[in-house]
């Protein structure tokens, strides 16, 4: 595991550091600190370093070459690497990820001021984050990496009670009546005793949604049929249903089983609530951002689309730990950073 230390008042940090950005969500349901948040808190202003890289993996295939390798070791290995991190807490509300995510990917980046001044941003890159990666929570079981984001689908209220933005719909101007498939899944819910949000086991007596700490119900299938579509509208109307992460996900929990994790898998569902909102807002903001860099005649440094990713932990001891959920946000890290372009 690669080293961390703690940051002293106004560290010196390298010419070459990678910086990278680290999110997790702030109070939901009956978390009044979110496990996600308990995970990354701990690196807000650290330091980790990347591991010397070994020339290739077992599958035959070469890495790409590790961000700023040069010079090499005496052994032929690459040297250790300057890795900072800034963590930041986002509210579990749709409006505050659609204002929050563009700052993310900016050059340099916009920070919303924290409530607690000791996780204020000391160190904002100008050239903007290297990497960002967020994590959220689900329920009991494995670390889960997701593929990719939605861009539709929103059906439940946020923390504050309020939905996604509704969108209108080129070819379904008007809300129309759920397909087949969708009424199956609403009947399926009703039918059961207890419902999962973002993986998440639902209360005891479930009657229709699941209770948050404001006492409104983030999902109520009996209004289920007369909702509006509801996502990404405006300013999002070139993007793709559906964004992929470019980060090579199954190399990746190939290498963290290799080094001893083995509670993590893949998804291709976020699950169609503020984490997959999140995500598909920061993937889109990589991808604009990368555009206008290409555009933009007169940028003295080469454009970059920041890698982004999205990994859900489980609750306290649902299998793991929050220490060793966040010792393994700090094994992606230093794998993710190990292979950046130069």
């Amino acid at each position: 595991m690669p080293p961390i230390e703690q940051q002293p008042a106004g560290p010196v940090l390298d010419p070459n550091v990678i910086h990278v950005l680290v999110t997790g969500f702030g109070p939901f349901w009956k978390y009044d600190e979110n496990p996600s948040w308990l995970a990354v808190k701990p690196l807000h202003n650290t330091i980790i370093y990347t591991e010397p890289q070994p020339p290739s993996e077992p599958n035959g295939q070469n890495d790409p070459p590790s961000a700023y390798i040069e010079p090499m070791q005496e052994d032929g290995s690459a040297p250790l690497q300057q890795i900072h991190i800034t963590t930041l807490i986002v509210p579990v509300v749709y409006q505050d990820v659609l204002a929050i995510a563009p700052g993310l990917h900016a050059r340099p980046p916009v920070l919303p001021t924290p409530a607690d001044p000791t996780f204020t941003a000391t160190h904002l890159p100008q050239n903007g984050f290297d990497f960002i990666f967020h994590i959220g929570v689900a329920g009991r079981g494995p670390l889960r990496i997701e593929r990719l984001g939605h861009k539709l689908n929103y059906r439940m209220k946020d923390v504050e009670g309020q939905y996604a933005p509704v969108v209108q719909l080129p070819k379904d101007p008007a809300p129309q009546e759920p397909a087949e498939a969708e009424r199956l899944e609403m009947q399926r819910l009703l039918a059961i005793s207890s419902v999962t949000i973002d993986g998440l086991p639902g209360p005891n007596g479930f009657r229709g949604g699941l209770e948050l700490t404001n006492g409104e119900r983030a999902l109520e299938p009996q209004h289920h049929e007369h909702q509006p579509a509801r996502g990404f509208g405006k300013g999002y109307e070139g993007f793709a249903d559906e964004l992929f992460t470019e980060i090579d996900v199954t190399r990746l929990i190939y290498h963290l089983k290799k080094t001893g994790i083995e509670q993590v898998y893949s998804s291709m569902d976020a699950g169609h609530y503020l984490c997959d909102f999140l995500f598909y807002c920061s993937l889109a903001e990589a991808k604009r951002n990368a555009s206008k860099q290409e555009k933009d005649k007169a940028r003295s440094t080469p454009p970059k689309m920041t890698p982004v990713l999205f990994m859900h932990c489980c609750p306290e001891g649902q299998p793991m730990d929050t220490p060793e959920v966040t010792q393994a946000i700090m094994q992606i890290i230093v794998w993710v950073c190990a292979r950046l372009s130069v």
